[in-house]
């Protein structure tokens, strides 16, 4: 404890649990629905380069390769 400020518990830990859900729900009719959509979404360039550009930005690295800043 430092500050007054407790420490945030397990902090960058996924839970376990978690990743088993998460394939539980990809396995069932509605996530596979969302992973046929999604694969049909990711054949266009433009999208694969707007999802690369948010995957940077999420991760801190910034804009994407193509084009300039907005």
């Amino acid at each position: 404890m430092r500050g007054g400020q407790p420490t945030p518990p397990h902090q960058g830990v996924v839970v376990p649990g978690l990743f088993s859900k998460i394939q539980e729900f990809l396995r069932s009719p509605q996530g596979k629905k969302y992973t046929d959509q999604a694969k049909r979404y990711a054949q266009d360039p433009k999208n694969r380069q707007k999802a690369q550009d948010a995957l940077n930005k999420f991760r801190g690295k910034g804009g994407g390769q193509g084009g300039g800043h907005h």
